[in-house]
């Protein structure tokens, strides 16, 4: 069906896929982490790991195997707001504000992929487990790689989403960096949602909830000189030196999940495709028409596939 509004002008057609267009772009505008999290049980909470005071979501119950969930840079647990809820039937889902991000503790540390590696490995220990299936997305996926290289043990199942470690592309680590100097410098709406626009390929999908939660977390005081730090691993000298080697990946056993995007705006499918071949263990999948945040931007076709590698059924 069509519809037609007449003016001074002449008519002004708009189709019904015009307004469905609409539709879809001011629902997305008006969801929120809340309305994400609406028929979910979870729980926010802080745990003590190794000293730091780390902030989590969660879902599921305890007696299941332990899933844990890594942001990015600069990111914080809510870039899984949308999975909690499928994941928690399965597995008790934690997510966590790594150590300098959200609202966990930020010490004067190096803020280098070990550091976070250690953070990380203290949450399990907090937690009361020896294993769990780690997933992390962009620095995430770097810290949960360095887990599984360095502490096998400890990793039952590893998923690498647009994960950082194996690219240093000058041009793209110079924009995170801007980007999110601006917004911690200046954390108004609009620069916020310009950091959050970079994680999105339809960027209709950064709703006002989702800038309101990260602009309340980077107008802390004191983040923009915690930020400074968090971005050691845009300096070209830092990121070579975590950086892992063909000879690293391949030591890295555990099954493994590659997960790209057609549009990650940090490497391309085909860098994603060569460190799952270079893995001994690794499927490799692509999600179309997303960004750097899949988990967030189609989070039904990223529950399936995640799942699917998760409980060994694909």
């Amino acid at each position: 069906m069509d519809h037609r509004h007449g003016d001074s002008h002449g008519d002004v057609r708009i189709t019904s896929r015009d307004a469905w267009k609409v539709r879809t772009h001011m629902s997305e505008l008006y969801k929120s982490v809340w309305s994400d999290l609406t028929k979910v049980a979870f729980t926010q909470g802080y745990i003590d790991a190794g000293g730091i005071r780390t902030r989590f979501l969660s879902s599921g119950s305890s007696d299941k195997p332990l899933l844990l969930l890594l942001h990015g840079t600069g990111g914080h647990a809510e870039a899984y707001s949308r999975n909690l809820a499928a994941h928690g039937e399965h597995f008790w889902t934690v997510a966590i504000d790594l150590i300098g991000h959200g609202w966990s503790d930020k010490p004067n540390c190096a803020y280098e992929v070990p550091d976070y590696g250690a953070h990380v490995l203290a949450v399990m220990q907090a937690l009361g487990r020896d294993k769990a299936s780690i997933s992390g997305e962009s620095l995430g996926g770097w810290v949960a790689g360095w887990i599984a290289l360095h502490h096998p043990e400890k990793v039952e199942r590893l998923v690498l989403n647009t994960a950082g470690g194996w690219t240093a592309h000058p041009e793209v680590m110079a924009r995170i960096k801007r980007l999110s100097m601006e917004a911690v410098n200046d954390p108004s709406p609009e620069r916020i949602r310009s950091r959050l626009e970079f994680l999105m390929h339809d960027i209709s999908k950064v709703n006002d909830d989702l800038v309101e939660t990260r602009r309340a977390i980077y107008a802390q005081p004191g983040f923009s000189a915690v930020m400074e730090r968090v971005l050691c691993m845009q300096d070209m000298d830092v990121r070579r030196r975590n950086m892992f080697s063909d000879e690293d990946t391949r030591r890295i056993g555990s099954p493994a999940l590659v997960l790209w995007t057609s549009h990650d705006p940090t490497a391309t499918p085909e860098e994603g495709h060569r460190i799952a071949e270079l893995l001994p263990n690794a499927r490799y999948e692509v999600m179309n028409e997303c960004g750097h945040w899949p988990q967030f931007e189609d989070a039904e076709k990223f529950n399936a596939l995640h799942l699917d590698f998760l409980l060994g059924r694909a």
